[in-house]
């Protein structure tokens, strides 16, 4: 009796060990939503999410907002929406690419003519179901899309042309799709999470990186440097992906809701993030900031050149080149 007892027991404390070391999907209860930023395009459609759900459900869902990086660094954020202690994290989609090869198409350089363009593209009515699940087998469902802003480049000393980044070192995302365009004007592409990017400007480590002028600002990058080179080679397309085990232990009603909030959202934060960066670049100018045209020159050798690089690179690789191909139907039907 004592050995049947002592097995029991042994078995009850895995059963709960088990429990509480991993993660429990729920129906309802909360929605963690993480972000690296704050005061963008990213936080607002957090924010107009949460408003556009409870307008539908009201608490079923309790929706709590973690952004600037609150909950992590972008990689544990990204894994942990993945394993399900996150529920939903929006970000470039460059830094999903871990999770899902396939983000690889929307970084792709030269193909958008303008915010508008992009924004056609991502929401057109016949491929937003693809976006939507293209990364289920992952165990992601994207539920938000929208429009953050092109590429620029800050360097700690005054650039002006495409030739006076070579030799530079630029940090980037870890993304072949940036470090390669980079490497073709001769800059040295060198990947660094956000966290250490100052003290790596600071000290010399770089001597720029790549972001948009809305994170610039955001986080009060003209106190490193008042430099910015308007490069624009692509425009940076941010997704909210949430758990997909999570997603689907919902009530079809939840469910419904949540994709509805999703596009409600998207479609509201256009105009938003559009108008946003004109204020960011203004705000650049106020904080005693500059930012450097492109001559017409350098612009067109450098669309020609990061196109041809960004096309080569997708169609060689099996796992994106047809999901490259149907994108790119989708870009020039909303030319």
């Amino acid at each position: 009796m004592k050995y049947i007892k002592s097995s029991t027991l042994l078995v009850a404390w895995l059963v709960v060990t088990a429990l509480c070391t991993s993660p429990v999907v729920l129906a309802g209860g909360t929605m963690k939503m993480a972000s690296a930023t704050i005061n963008d395009v990213q936080h607002q459609w957090q924010k107009v999410f949460s408003q556009e759900l409870a307008g539908r459900i009201g608490d079923e869902i309790n929706v709590e907002i973690y952004p600037a990086s609150q909950l992590g660094p972008i990689p544990q954020m990204a894994e942990g929406v993945v394993l399900g202690t996150i529920e939903s994290f929006i970000s470039p989609t460059a830094f999903l690419v871990p999770s899902n090869p396939k983000f690889k198409i929307y970084d792709a350089p030269g193909i958008f003519d303008s915010a508008e363009h992009l924004g056609r593209t991502i929401h057109d009515p016949a491929y937003r179901d693809v976006l939507e699940e293209i990364a289920l087998d992952s165990g992601l469902r994207v539920i938000g899309a929208v429009y953050n802003s092109p590429f620029v480049v800050l360097t700690t000393k005054k650039v002006t042309s495409l030739a006076g980044l070579s030799g530079l070192k630029i940090r980037t995302f870890a993304s072949p799709l940036q470090m390669e365009p980079m490497k073709a004007i001769g800059a040295s592409p060198l990947p660094l999470p956000l966290s250490e990017v100052v003290p790596a400007l600071q000290t010399g480590a770089v001597d720029g990186m790549l972001a948009g002028v809305p994170i610039l600002t955001a986080f009060k990058f003209y106190d490193i440097s008042p430099h910015v080179l308007d490069l624009q080679f692509s425009h940076i397309i941010s997704v909210n992906v949430i758990n997909e085990d999570w997603f689907q232990s919902q009530s079809e009603t939840v469910k419904q809701a949540i994709r509805e909030a999703g596009r409600a959202a998207e479609t509201a934060v256009l105009q938003w993030g559009i108008d946003n960066l004109a204020r960011s670049n203004k705000a650049w100018g106020e904080h005693g900031g500059t930012i450097y045209p492109l001559s017409p020159g350098d612009r067109e050798e450098m669309s020609k050149v990061f196109k041809e690089i960004g096309t080569r690179l997708l169609l060689e690789d099996e796992v994106t080149a047809g999901e490259y191909r149907r994108f790119l139907e989708v870009v020039e039907r909303n030319r």
